[in-house]
């Protein structure tokens, strides 16, 4: 129901300012095309053994098909915060509830227009069924096989630096 809702709604999204409070309510597209800062959930997916989940993006998503990201992202939706959305997308591409904890945000200078990007880390016990609309491939890998993988994969640029970040302050 809300999911139709806000596809009603053009998918808005919250029009930020540098320090992160709302200015008004945009049309995700329209904040993408004239590059105003809006909020974007990232979450990190770990399993129990420490490996993180990585995902290769379907062909027929709208930005970076195809690439390969080492966590899950989608747009923070008007008047829900950072966490409420990272639950979300984990539950909308992984078919998998964890609780999410947040740890940092940041402006992310975007490939395609900035925003600020919330990160969350996710212990996931779940079956992971991903929506294949979004999600071609999934897999956990070692850190040590992410690297090697991401030596050679085409990553989306904004998710290879986020999880870059993650490692710097969580490792």
């Amino acid at each position: 129901m809300v999911a139709a809702l806000v596809a009603d709604l053009g998918e808005q999204v919250e029009h930020v300012d540098a320090h992160d409070r709302v200015m008004r309510i945009v049309r995700r597209d329209d904040a993408v095309r004239e590059g105003w800062l809006h909020r974007v959930a990232g979450v990190v997916c770990r399993d129990t053994d420490g490996r993180v989940l990585v995902n290769r993006r379907s062909m027929d998503v709208p930005w970076f098909a195809g690439r390969y990201a080492p966590l899950i992202a989608g747009a923070v939706w008007p008047g829900e915060s950072y966490e409420q959305a990272a639950g979300r997308e984990l539950r909308e591409e992984l078919g998998v509830h964890a609780e999410v904890r947040h740890l940092f945000k940041f402006i992310c200078p975007g490939a395609i227009g900035p925003y600020w990007f919330g990160i969350h880390e996710a212990v996931v016990t779940d079956v992971v069924v991903p929506d294949v609309r979004e999600i071609a491939w999934s897999g956990w890998l070692t850190l040590s096989e992410y690297r090697s993988a991401a030596a050679c994969w085409p990553l989306v640029p904004d998710a290879g630096e986020a999880f870059e970040r993650y490692l710097r302050r969580c490792q």
